[in-house]
């Protein structure tokens, strides 16, 4: 008779990619059952729609299935319940189960399509999906869903009912407003947020896609301070100027705690008509620029296109969702940093432990001042860098880099765990 040993041993020979960890130490596997020749289990995700599920599920009935005495296996995927929001008791955010921020620090860079181009898609999978267009100034979701005098409704509990389309929930301010501009002033447009927000009867969702405004001010603060985020996604374009702003957006998420999940690099290439060719307009080098400069992964690569294909959206909701899993799961912890007048030491509870010298560390900055925006050359002349240059104050970025104040002044740099280690490797 196949006992639970046998079971857990098939079953960890199963080994999630992103964590690189068989599903049983990862504690996927619940609720194992043996009544005979029937095994049964649960195999907890840590998100829902996780696009792994059907993986996982074959090779969990193809392996159990093939143990001796086995005649039958049942398989119920599930998602890790997510614990209850912390939100004011009127709030209509209670059933959100996990609330995703695309933002953006530049304008025009496609952030809106790519918010409902993602929201779209999740909802076309028959998952439970809002989008909260929250730019009061400059609103895009009417637009987008050619939504521009929708009838809105409130409930019992006085909050505004969502206008369904598309199989989505959706609420902008335009809907309150028309098409009219928006004059007001910052503490207005706080509360405006807030209503929208708490205001609205989101119902239970999944998830809930909020469109930022470009920036970081007042929006991004009311918002971020109100309600927990779960993961934020960062729309940029390779253009230099573009992916300067993006320290910008990485330096606001983590002053409130939000964990970035990575970067959408939109309008990175076109494909031409004759030779099906990718052409990189502002040169292929813009996904490793970023990953080189802020340690954060580019989750896509979007060509500049008038319609996206329907491949394009569904791997960007593919890398958001695996992303968003990563983070509620990380198990990278931050490391413990120590500097002094020599070098700035990292060590990580595993006990690895990394030493750059201070002189090496400071030449290696690639923040806009010391590398030329346009042309990535280097702007720092390394004889400029004094002998006796040190820290004077090392703050951690999330768990994947750290930012110097040098003795020299300096502070713009981000210096990524990974670039860390290779220099410290030379």
């Amino acid at each position: 008779m196949v006992t639970e040993k046998d079971v857990l041993g098939a079953l960890s020979g199963i080994i999630d990619p992103d964590f690189q960890r068989d599903i049983v130490s990862l504690g996927f596997v619940q609720k194992l059952k043996i009544d005979g020749g029937t095994v049964s289990f649960e195999i907890e995700l840590t998100t829902p729609a996780c696009p792994l599920t059907p993986m996982f599920k074959q090779q969990a009935e193809e392996r159990v299935g093939a143990l001796p005495g086995v005649g039958k296996v049942d398989v119920t995927m599930t998602a890790r319940k997510s614990k209850p929001r912390q939100t004011q008791a009127e709030s209509g955010l209670g059933g959100v189960k996990n609330i995703i921020a695309v933002s953006s620090c530049k304008g025009g860079v496609g952030k809106s399509t790519i918010a409902a181009m993602l929201a779209r898609t999740l909802a076309g999978r028959g998952i439970a999906t809002g989008l909260l267009d929250a730019d009061i100034y400059g609103p895009s979701l009417p637009t987008l869903f050619n939504l521009h005098h929708p009838e809105l409704f409130s409930n019992a509990q006085e909050r505004i009912v969502p206008v369904q389309a598309d199989g989505l929930k959706l609420m902008s301010f335009a809907f309150l407003t028309g098409d009219g501009p928006t004059v007001l002033r910052g503490p207005l447009v706080a509360q405006y947020i807030q209503h929208l927000l708490h205001g609205t009867e989101w119902g239970d969702l999944d998830y809930l896609i909020l469109d930022l405004p470009p920036g970081t001010g007042d929006i991004q603060l009311t918002i971020s301070q109100s309600v927990h985020i779960d993961g934020a996604v960062i729309v940029s374009t390779p253009h230099r100027l573009s992916l300067t702003d993006v320290r910008k957006g990485i330096m606001m998420f983590d002053k409130v705690n939000v964990p970035v999940l990575g970067v959408v690099e939109n309008m990175a290439w076109f494909a031409c008509d004759d030779c099906g060719k990718k052409h990189y307009l502002f040169g292929d080098a813009g996904a490793k620029t970023l990953e080189k400069m802020f340690g954060l992964d580019t989750l896509a690569e979007l060509p500049i296109s008038a319609h996206l294909r329907l491949e394009y959206a569904d791997e960007t909701a593919d890398a958001v969702i695996r992303a968003l899993g990563k983070k509620s799961m990380d198990l990278t912890a931050e490391p413990d940093v120590a500097f002094d007048e020599n070098a700035i030491t990292l060590t990580w509870p595993t006990g690895e432990t990394v030493s750059v010298p201070n002189d090496v560390l400071r030449k290696a900055c690639a923040c806009a001042v010391c590398v030329d925006e346009m042309t990535n050359a280097p702007l720092l002349d390394p004889a400029s860098v004094p002998d006796d240059i040190h820290a004077e104050k090392v703050d951690t970025i999330g768990n994947y880099a750290i930012t110097v104040d040098w003795s020299d002044g300096h502070n713009t740099g981000f210096f990524p765990y990974k670039t860390i280690r290779e220099l410290a490797a030379k």
